[in-house]
């Protein structure tokens, strides 16, 4: 317990960290802005290609999923996910984060349960497992909006 309650305060400051720099990032620039005839239709097929690239969400807070062995956690492993999904859907994702959240962390503990955080963990045909697990279950919660689940920060801290 004494090595988690510091792991778990530096989670918290980064997270207060990112809370911040959302919340104080300098306002986007005016779209009114003056622009001629032919800016105007470089613009219009601008958005037309944007429609078709997909949208990053960024899950708000990271995941913290023990890694439990003969009854006593062993181990804490701590990751970050980002969610594709197609554009104009960002509202969406968010508002179902909790839903989501319920559902990745059930996809995590499972994962460690059968030893998916044991040895090298890291290992792509590893992660490629988790990463299919993970948006299978989104998918059941968002539709098919989303195009892939990605694992932006993983780290494991041995007990």
């Amino acid at each position: 317990m004494k090595k988690v309650l510091p792991l778990l305060l530096a989670l918290l400051g980064l997270g207060g960290g990112v809370a911040a720099g959302v919340f104080l990032r300098p306002a986007p620039e005016d779209p009114h802005a003056e622009s001629t005839v032919a800016e105007d239709e470089g613009a219009q097929e601008e958005a037309a290609d944007e429609e078709a690239l997909p949208e990053y969400v960024k899950m708000n807070n990271q995941f913290v999923v023990p890694v439990v062995e003969d009854g006593r956690v062993r181990a804490m492993v701590v990751l970050a996910l980002s969610l594709e999904v197609s554009n104009g859907s960002t509202e969406a994702t968010y508002a179902r984060e909790p839903k989501l959240r319920d559902t990745f962390l059930q996809v995590l503990f499972d994962h460690a349960n059968v030893g998916g955080f044991n040895g090298s963990f890291t290992d792509g045909s590893n992660l490629v497992i988790l990463r299919e697990s993970l948006k299978e279950a989104a998918v059941v919660i968002l539709g098919n909006v989303v195009t892939d689940v990605l694992i932006t920060d993983i780290a494991r801290q041995d007990g």
